[in-house]
């Protein structure tokens, strides 16, 4: 029989001697077979690898090697699959010894498609090239088996009816021919084993030499593509463009193997060739079948899924070529015309096709699905993935899933009622042990609404420091209290977060004292995956990509979790993004899709986003926010803090730049030597902004920034300062300036005062906590590490000596200082910024796009590997991982002196060294680097053909002007001019401002609250008002808001709030006799009316009246007039003159 991988020939001749030999041993070892597919899956995978100029080393397994080819060519996913299929069943071969000749013969259906798409990719074969039909070879089993399901036909006809006489004589017949058949089958196996053996010997001697010769030529491929030349990589080039638009062949009857396979990994028992009806397969109790062909009044069903003796769902399949979407139809055909049968049980409910007309039918099987076996695909929704519809409900659509539901999952979906679920959601209350914000309230109420109306993307807006956590658990406890999802995934991006996520369920008390934990099971970070218990897993993204696009065996099932919160969502743009060449190659992404977004859409569940900073990229993934509390709004209601406006610290050097003319002399450092030389300019040259403190150092503008900040902080005072810098080198000398700047203004600095913490400090997340919980260090210098993520509420001031390019960072960079502390009395905070990066940033809105372009570096990776950044071994084994890939390329291009530096820096070649951190324990990785610091910085310093040069300017600067920011207006004066024009000018365009004008008294909250919405839109708030009155009348007066604006509209004196308060109420009390209690109450509503603008229930409800009953206590105590008395205090407010 000639072999089914003929064209293999035209290759490396280890492929086709592995491939027959594969098919020889069939008859008398089918175990052999599969271990032989599994050596040349692996033997193709070399192939491919050396091409694409990818070592392998001695030690690297095929697992690794797929992973190494995914990350820099992206294979497709049938190709992917097929080369792990191949390698677990070769796998299980090899230590269990018991393959079938069924499974054998899968293998090599398998494996034959496999070599098919590597001979169309990389051989010669003609466009039109066709492998012809896959020759089946003779199995010796199949007598047998097919008298097996004769007998157990027979068994279960003998179970069904005792009167069917001549069924026990036909069961001893077929008992006796499965013996006689048994019989032969030995003796066949026997016989070819024999000759089998006798060939072995041979066989094996022909595989070494193969197999030496196609190491040889490996490495000769791996050279030549490593060579940096235009042809090689060229070559590279072309390997990669031909796996990129490579196709995958396979016939309709192979694409049913291929669903098998699907079914099989989700759960079911799935075998198109054995497990059919007219085979006799039936189902059976406690065994989750998938029998193929079962009849139908209107045709057989593809597949009937089976759950015991229950039909759970009906599968219309596909071939590969055929667009799949529409095709539910017909899966649903068979859900309605599914026959009575004794040997099923259908469910007593039935589902009405169309409510209200009978004529249509019902559907008699709850689930449907469509496939054509081929993975999802975004881009080609209709023609890839596993089309889905829950029959049970008219509004539920058709939606295309990466993979198949478990018989665990879809028996969950059949115990979900979600009417009676969102009727519950309806009824419940937010009457928690810890009192919710109205806006909390108002996000789960819009999350919820969203989800009734079956949106499955969602996105919550809400702005650092207004309660995120707190508003999801929440949520997430009314939704599984409800029993509207039975498992919540909640995603977060690092281990600590996680962790502190985990701590919060862990310790809320929810109800009566009673903890979420109380309530729910938690699963944390610990475990990777879920148990049956589980109602709410605590995972990171990191983690997330592990489980789903490189586990082993254990990827999970589509429906594991049916509701997803992803915490600060908007972090996906670091993954989110187009990545350069280096992070490509160890990110693994796909062309078009992120690994973030393939977690995210990976499982059927709801989605929901939480975010402070929504941008394009999120929006694309969860849809417009349904809901959003900005920053404004929260410093409105006040629940965060206002910045004054930001100080603009003008020289000459970050208003001009620094000009160098042609043939003028510029130091710059030299990182090979460690010592500083002199250059001449050959053209002219100007540093701007943008450049100073990263591409030239500039001491003399920083220390003008840093006197400047010690003439306008405090360094001894509770209140924090954080300041922003360009890069690490830049944080270590702003350190050294701003101890000079307060040793110079106050006479002496402690050395802890001012404290570097980036990812480069000794123990960066203690010295973190020192900054948050000790007095020393006061003044924090930073890069990276704390731009997001740490809250340290006594931060008062902030300084921008880094500019960026990203709003998002710039506002979590600005989200360290708005939260509150009475502690200290913070009022506000303030801005220092001495690179413009205020006016450039702050005027762009919530939803403007994101440009996200870095470059990891060295020093990066060996930090990560370090865990200076965080102490989470998956993540230091990715860095490991990204170290390797990175110092493999450069390695290739090092030059004879570059060879010898390495080995002088590190004691060894990088062939060497990459071969030990490989293989070392990740722990004790991270003690080599730390114990050989200095590798990174001399790798980046060595990556381009000369060393990046460090400017040095050695100019003086001067102080220009020191002047707090109001927008347009230069002055002050100006500023608060051009609010009276503001006002005056919309007088007729807002109500609230009519209001406020003509009838101050009756002006609500939500007005009020617009108002200042409006009016922060165009600049104007109630800090920036405050501070200009201040700086141009010498008068300091806490007039809040509506006074700025009545002053501007109708001449009112400016009198402070709280006084226009008590003069207020000192009315009220003097009306009539009040009783002791009432002028109590009317105290305590001063006092309440002093953090307010204007009261209602609502403000009534959520302030400390709320433990004396509230509302409508309060109103019972006034005679049920409190509505006139708070409208009677608001007008005497504003009924008085000064």
């Amino acid at each position: 029989m000639s072999s089914n991988f003929f064209f293999l020939e035209s290759h490396d001749p280890l492929l086709l001697q592995l491939a027959s030999t594969a098919e020889q041993a069939f008859v008398p070892d089918p175990n052999t077979t599969l271990l032989k597919l599994r050596q040349l899956g692996e033997a193709i995978a070399q192939d491919i690898a050396s091409r694409l100029g990818i070592e392998v080393g001695e030690r690297t397994t095929q697992l690794d090697l797929l992973r190494k080819i995914q990350q820099e060519a992206s294979l497709p996913r049938e190709v992917a699959e097929s080369f792990h299929d191949i390698r677990r069943t070769g796998n299980v071969a090899t230590h269990e010894f018991t393959t079938s000749h069924r499974e054998a013969l899968q293998g090599l259906r398998m494996a034959r498609n496999l070599a098919v798409w590597y001979h169309r990719t990389f051989g010669n074969a003609v466009k039109d090239w066709k492998p012809g039909a896959f020759v089946t070879p003779e199995d010796p089993s199949v007598q047998v088996r097919d008298l097996e399901e004769r007998i157990a036909q027979l068994l279960r006809a003998q179970q069904a009816s005792q009167r069917e006489l001549n069924v026990a004589q036909q069961l001893a017949e077929a008992e006796a021919q499965k013996a006689a058949e048994l019989e032969k089958y030995a003796e066949r196996v026997k016989e070819d084993a024999e000759v089998w053996q006798s060939l072995a010997h041979e066989q094996e001697v022909a595989y070494l030499e193969a197999k030496q010769a196609f190491e040889k030529h490996q490495h000769e491929i791996v050279e030549a593509a490593a060579e940096e030349t235009v042809e090689a990589q060229e070559q590279v080039a072309e390997v990669r463009d031909a796996i990129k638009t490579s196709v995958w062949y396979e016939t309709e009857a192979e694409t049913r193997l291929r669903i098998d396979q699907q079914l099989c990994d989700a759960g079911w028992e799935a075998d198109t060739q054995n497990l059919r009806y007219a085979s006799g397969a039936r189902p059976e109790s406690g065994k989750c079948k998938a029998i193929a062909e079962w009849p139908t009044a209107s045709g057989p069903a593809d597949y009937i899924l089976f759950d015991g003796l229950l039909p759970v769902a009906t599968v219309e399949a596909k071939k590969a070529s055929k667009s799949v979407a529409g095709d539910i139809d017909q899966a649903e055909r068979y859900s309605r015309d599914i026959k009575d049968s004794d040997e099923i049980s259908l469910y007593q409910n039935e589902w009405p096709v169309e409510p209200g007309n009978p004529e249509k039918g019902s559907y008699r099987i709850p689930f449907a699905f469509s496939t054509n076996g081929r993975p999802y695909l975004e881009q080609h929704q209709e023609m890839s993935g596993i089309w889905f519809r829950d029959l049970r409900r008219p509004q539920n659509n058709r939606k295309v899933n990466d993979g198949w539901y478990s018989p665990e999952g879809l028996q969950s979906l059949l115990k979900q009622d979600l009417d009676a679920a969102e009727e519950q959601l309806q009824q419940q209350s937010f009457n928690f042990d810890f009192q919710l914000r109205y806006y909390q309230i108002d996000a789960i109420r819009a999350a919820e609404r969203a989800i009734r109306d079956g949106q499955d993307h969602i996105l919550l807006a809400m702005a650092t420091g207004t309660g995120k956590t707190k508003t999801a658990i929440a949520m997430i406890y009314r939704l599984l209290q409800a029993q509207r999802f039975r498992r919540i995934l909640f995603l977060v991006d690092r281990s600590a977060l996680g962790e502190q996520t985990a701590d919060a369920f862990a310790t809320t008390k929810m109800l009566n004292q009673q903890t979420f934990a109380d309530t729910f099971n938690i699963k944390g970070l610990k475990e990777a995956t879920p148990d049956t218990a589980t109602q709410v897993h605590v995972a990171t993204v990191q983690g997330m990509v592990k489980r789903i696009l490189y586990a082993e065996d254990d990827r999970p099932t589509v429906d594991q979790y049916d509701c997803i919160v992803v915490d600060e969502c908007h972090r996906g743009y670091l993954l989110d993004r187009e990545l350069d060449d280096t992070e490509v190659k160890f990110r693994s992404q796909h062309d078009y899709i992120s690994k973030y977004r393939r977690v995210v859409d990976f499982f059927d569940a709801v989605k929901i986003g939480l975010t402070a900073t929504p941008a394009l990229h999120t929006t694309e993934i969860f849809g417009e926010p349904v809901y959003l509390y900005s920053y404004r709004e929260a410093v409105i209601d006040g629940y965060l803090i206002d910045h004054e406006p930001p100080f603009h610290i003008k020289t000459r050097h970050n208003q001009e730049g620094i000009d160098y003319a042609v043939g003028d002399k510029i130091a710059y450092y030299d990182s090979l030597k460690n010592s500083i030389d002199y250059a001449h300019v050959e053209d002219e040259v100007n540093f701007d902004i943008s450049k100073i403190n990263r591409v030239i150092e500039d001491e003399a503008f920083n220390r003008i920034v840093c006197n400047v900040l010690a003439e306008n902080i405090d360094p001894f005072d509770q209140e924090k300062t954080l300041i922003f810098c360009a890069t690490d080198r830049h944080a270590d000398m702003v350190v050294r300036l701003m101890k000079d700047a307060i040793a110079e203004a106050y006479g002496d600095c402690e050395d802890g005062l001012v404290k570097k913490i980036t990812g480069n400090t000794d123990k960066p997340l203690e010295a973190i906590r020192f900054y948050k919980n000790d007095r020393l260090p006061n003044i924090a210098v930073t890069v990276d590490l704390l731009t997001t993520g740490v809250d340290v509420p006594e931060i008062c001031n902030l300084v921008f000596l880094r500019p960026v390019k990203s709003r998002i960072l710039y506002e979590q960079m600005k989200g360290r200082a708005t939260r509150q502390c009475p502690e200290i009395g913070k009022e506000v905070f303030r801005i220092f910024d001495a690179v413009n990066l205020y006016d450039n940033l702050e005027p762009l809105t919530n939803m403007k796009p994101v440009v996200v372009s870095p470059n990891i570096s060295f020093q990066q990776l060996e930090q990560e590997i370090v865990g200076k950044q965080t102490h989470d071994s998956e993540q230091q084994e990715l860095a490991r991982d990204q170290f390797i890939a990175k110092l493999q390329r450069k390695r290739r291009n090092m030059s004879d002196e570059a060879r010898e530096a390495f080995e002088t820096t590190v004691g060894q070649a990088p062939e060497d060294f990459i071969n030990d951190i490989k293989t070392l324990p990740i722990a004790e990785v991270a003690d080599w680097f730390i114990n050989h610091p200095g590798l990174g910085e001399f790798l980046d310093t060595k990556s381009q053909s000369s060393p990046p040069v460090i400017f040095i300017s050695e100019k003086d600067d001067e102080l220009l002007d020191v002047a707090e920011n109001y927008g347009k207006a230069v002055t002050p004066a100006d500023y608060l001019s051009e609010f009276e024009s503001f006002i005056k000018d919309h007088e007729n365009d807002m109500i609230a401002l009519q209001t406020i004008i003509h009838q101050p008294g009756k002006i609500t909250r939500q007005q009020i609250k617009e108002l200042m919405l409006e009016l922060s839109e165009a600049q104007f708030t109630e800090k920036n008002l405050r501070k200009a009155w201040a700086l141009a009348s010498n008068k300091d007066i806490a007039a809040r808001i509506v006074g700025y604006v009545r002053k501007a509209a109708v001449g009112d004196a400016l009198v402070p709030w709280e006084e226009r308060v008590d003069n207020a109420i000192g009315v009220i009390l003097t009306q009539k006799p009040w009783k002791p209690a009432q002028k109590n109450l009317l105290k305590d509503i001063g006092e309440l009316l002093k953090t307010r603008l204007a009261l209602d229930e609502q403000s009534i409800n959520e302030s400390a009246l709320r433990r004396k009953g509230g509302f409508n206590r309060v109103n019972k105590m006034f005679d049920g007039e409190l509505p006139q008395l708070l409208e009677a205090i608001n007008e005497a407010v504003w009924d008085q003159t000064g």
